[in-house]
């Protein structure tokens, strides 16, 4: 599966050859998560050899993977449980260039067929599903912002497909992204990003299951300062009806319901859920279970909970300031549960712990 299309010049410009993606057993280990070829400002050069093997299309693997506009969508028995987004498709109707965004997950969909994610929010427009992105940051002298999206700030873009694939036990993808910094006098890369997204099978009638991966790496000379603030890291977005204060819930690991209380508290899961629709089981609540792994930076992580809008986001930043060196690596996982049903905290804490002994 070569998924090319949609592919912006400038990110072709930048590598060897970004039109194929690497081998899928090589991405790791060429690249380490990080080990990259800096060419000056703006030229990332990332080792690859040649296009991946596909899987066959008539495979019959439980997960597979379709393709569209610099998109990847995960299905498991045919039904659709998440979309990884390049950035390189159509832009919703009136929403701006600089608002384009690269590595993110939407939708996410439920069991059940229930929609649990919103995309481009009205009031919220560089909010998208499942993010990461970083609001408050400081190199030498310059505060870009990858957050921000309309200020102009920064910008974040997908430069390679790294490997696709599909197996008996689930489908995986990897992509490598990158930070752009405009506020310097040529835009300038300043984080190099990678992703694995993976979809396991499960049983049917349980929770869909995505597992996330994100490494990113300072690429330049400088220290990047990540001072205190109350977002960034890993953000969520749920639906639009979830908007309002009475129309989305959370329960934390710890026990928390209360939204304004659980602000800034510290989790190793949490759970967001609310009202939604489904063109197979009618209306319901579902929602999803975002479990932080013990090995993240400042685990248990603090969290950021809105107010009032379906937002959600783990946030090491709320802990205080922290320094990414030259070359440094800063490392995120994450499990999601996708499901139908109010939640079970005896079921997610089981869920969570088994998981936290995975290697």
């Amino acid at each position: 599966m070569v998924c090319d299309r949609g592919m912006p010049q400038s990110a072709q410009s930048c590598a060897t050859d970004f039109r194929h993606p690497a081998p899928w057993s090589r991405p790791s280990a060429a690249l380490r998560w990080g080990a990259v070829v800096v060419l000056g400002c703006l030229g990332l050069l990332v080792q690859t050899a040649g296009a991946a093997k596909a899987p066959s299309e008539v495979s019959g693997y439980p997960v597979r993977l379709e393709c569209g506009e610099g998109s990847v969508t995960f299905k498991l028995r045919s039904k659709p449980v998440v979309t990884y987004h390049g950035g390189h498709g159509v832009l919703p109707a009136g929403v701006r260039e600089e608002y384009r965004r690269a590595g993110y997950l939407h939708p996410l969909v439920s069991p059940l067929g229930r929609v649990v994610t919103s995309d481009y929010p009205k009031n919220h427009l560089h909010h998208h599903g499942v993010w990461a992105s970083w609001t408050r940051t400081e190199i030498d002298g310059r505060k870009p912002d990858f957050w921000n999206m309309g200020e102009k700030k920064g910008r974040v873009e997908m430069i390679q497909w790294l490997g696709a694939r599909e197996s008996p036990d689930g489908a995986e993808i990897e992509t490598l992204h990158r930070y752009v910094d405009l506020t310097a006098k040529v835009p300038t890369p300043i984080l190099l990003e990678g992703w694995k997204v993976r979809v396991p099978v499960t049983p049917a009638g349980k929770p869909y299951r995505i597992d996330l991966t994100v490494r990113q790496t300072n690429v330049t000379e400088h220290s990047l300062a990540l001072p205190a603030y109350r977002y960034g890291g890993l953000g969520f977005r749920g639906l639009d009806a979830w908007d309002g204060a009475l129309n989305c819930r959370f329960l934390s690991s710890e026990g928390v319901t209360n939204r304004v209380t659980g602000n800034e508290s510290h989790a190793r899961w949490c759970w967001i859920g609310g009202a939604a629709q489904s063109v197979e089981g009618g209306d319901g609540i579902a929602g999803v279970v975002l479990l932080a792994h013990p090995s993240n930076f400042r685990f248990p992580e603090p969290m950021r909970i809105h107010p009032t809008e379906p937002f959600f986001c783990w946030s090491p930043q709320q802990a205080g300031d922290f320094i990414l060196p030259p070359r440094g690596v800063h490392a995120m996982r994450y499990r999601i549960l996708v499901a139908d049903g109010t939640p079970d905290p005896n079921a997610i804490e089981q869920q969570w712990l088994e998981w936290s002994r995975e290697p």
